[in-house]
């Protein structure tokens, strides 16, 4: 029998044994990492530098890159290092504070979803008021509203879990950290009370996802009583892709978290959480940039700027 005190590391799940797909694997994550890195980057700096985007649906826009951007540094990266030096190993302390980080950030992007939902009601259901709803001062509160629950959510989940006792060995059976996977090796019925805090914070998000989906009910409603063309398209560019995001997001979170465990295996869980963890902050800026004609237009401008400022440097060569 062993607890949580005499427990010094946990060993991840490998994704591969024989050393030619370890490296391919390594080769695929640090793609996919600095493929996440790029877009989150680029929509951060062209909102930032593009005076036309400061805008509370760019503000939050942006704190959503940031956190999908922290999301998937959490994780990926330790996959990445496994994968090239062939370890599974990962300290009780690294362990802790990889879910404690990954809570933090997932847990403040869907309250950050939500917020948005309420910015783009606003802006189609009652735009006379959005200016005064949503003021500069109202965004930051909201932003920070945001951060701060994902802050004590991760708390409340990780000092409760790491205060289990771990009584069936140290093999996670996941690329990280990830709560479902140590409550697995929990003595028996010990596990009870995080499950408890799961199921109320499953509440509290269920709670969210019904705001958003009455939200866009409302949204689409207006929509559709919009007699232009154009103004149809404008609209369904800025709320389309919000409304894709958070589908996956939920979707693959509630499956991750929430699924009984007569249907779980080692393969389901693997993909579940490499599609919410990986996937999802990759594909985001993808998806708000595809159908957003001014955030097309910033990213060109910001392009063209560099391409000009690098120019003179190479001729003066």
């Amino acid at each position: 029998m062993s607890n949580g005190s005499s427990i010094t590391e946990f060993l991840l799940l490998a994704f591969a044994d024989t050393r030619e797909l370890q490296l391919l694997h390594f080769w695929l994550f640090l793609g996919i990492y600095l493929a996440a890195l790029l877009g989150n980057g680029l929509i951060i700096t062209a909102i930032a530098c593009d005076h036309h985007l400061h805008t509370p649906m760019y503000f939050f826009l942006l704190n959503l890159s940031l956190l999908d951007l922290g999301s998937i540094s959490t994780t990926l990266p330790k996959a990445i290092a496994s994968s090239l030096w062939d370890t599974r190993d990962i300290s009780y302390a690294g362990c802790s504070a990889q879910i404690f980080s990954f809570l933090f950030f997932i847990g403040a992007e869907f309250s950050l979803l939500t917020i948005m939902s309420y910015d783009r009601y606003i802006a189609i259901c009652k735009p006379l008021h959005y200016g005064t709803l949503l003021g500069s001062r109202a965004c930051v509160h909201m932003a920070a509203a945001a951060w701060g629950t994902g802050f004590l959510n991760s708390l409340l989940h990780t000092v409760n879990t790491f205060s289990l006792p771990l009584c069936k060995g140290n093999a996670v059976d996941q690329f990280f950290c990830e709560i479902p996977q140590i409550l697995k090796l929990s003595c028996s019925h010990s596990y009870l009370r995080e499950v408890g805090f799961i199921m109320v914070t499953a509440c509290l998000g269920f709670g969210c996802f019904v705001f958003i989906v009455v939200s866009y009910v409302q949204i689409f409603r207006a929509v559709l009583r919009i007699p232009s063309e154009q103004g149809w398209h404008k609209a369904f560019s800025t709320c389309l892709p919000h409304l894709a995001v958070v589908s996956l997001f939920v979707s693959t979170g509630i499956v991750a978290y929430l699924k009984p465990p007569s249907i779980s295996s080692p393969s389901l869980d693997l993909v579940v959480s490499f599609l919410y963890s990986v996937v999802s902050p990759t594909v985001n800026p993808l998806i708000y940039s595809m159908r957003n004609q001014d955030l097309k237009d910033a990213l060109s401008k910001l392009f063209s700027w560099l391409f000009l400022y690098k120019l003179p440097l190479t001729l003066c060569k």
